[in-house]
């Protein structure tokens, strides 16, 4: 079980570094503006449509792994279903807008299909379920962690909806703002991970 703990935090650090090389090597995208889900298109849409169901199976999994205790069972099921809305953003890409891919038109679509609607639905779940899972674990965890989780958990609902007002407005640092929320997000899963396999 233990294995599968550090295959989480493996996951989440990887995803990490896997959508900041591929963003910022790709033409035409601008990671400040466009968010980590575009990446999914075009002909290299393939790297982060894998990135996305790697790291949620293996967060899938390390959330079997969290220790049986009942306080790290509420941890566990918010974990799963994170692991699970990341696989399904995978599965289910974003539609083409905003400028990207190169050749799209620069301004946001009037309707969307049924796949970018699920897209919209586990990303909600994904974003949702990381201030969740901080608060939790603000709960559940003890010493250092459990403070480190308030003020996480705190920050995060600050990026998250500020990620929400930056789309909505279609702000040239929308996706700045996004990859600060999921840096954050993640590095805390990643830590959560490894301080339950060490324990």
């Amino acid at each position: 079980m233990t294995a599968l703990l550090w295959a989480g935090a493996a996951g989440t650090a990887i995803f990490v570094l896997t959508f900041t090389i591929d963003g910022a090597t790709r033409s035409g995208y601008h990671p400040a503006r466009h968010p980590v889900s575009a990446l999914a298109l075009g002909r290299r849409g393939w790297v982060q449509t894998t990135n996305f169901i790697l790291c949620g199976s293996l967060v899938t999994l390390a959330a079997v792994a969290v220790p049986p205790a009942a306080d790290s069972i509420l941890l566990a099921l918010p974990i799963g279903g994170f692991g699970l809305a990341l696989i399904a953003s995978g599965v289910f890409p974003m539609d083409p807008m905003r400028g990207y891919p190169p050749g799209t038109p620069n301004k946001t679509p009037t309707s969307f299909s049924r796949r970018h609607q699920l897209h919209d639905g586990a990303g909600a779940a994904v974003f949702g379920a990381m201030p969740l899972l901080a608060f939790v674990g603000a709960w559940a965890l003890d010493g250092v962690l459990r403070w480190l989780s308030l003020v996480v958990g705190i920050a995060l609902v600050g990026l998250v909806v500020g990620f929400g007002t930056a789309w909505e407005k279609d702000s040239p640092r929308a996706g700045l703002v996004q990859r600060g929320a999921i840096v954050l997000g993640w590095a805390w899963l990643t830590l959560l991970f490894g301080s339950l396999a060490s324990g």
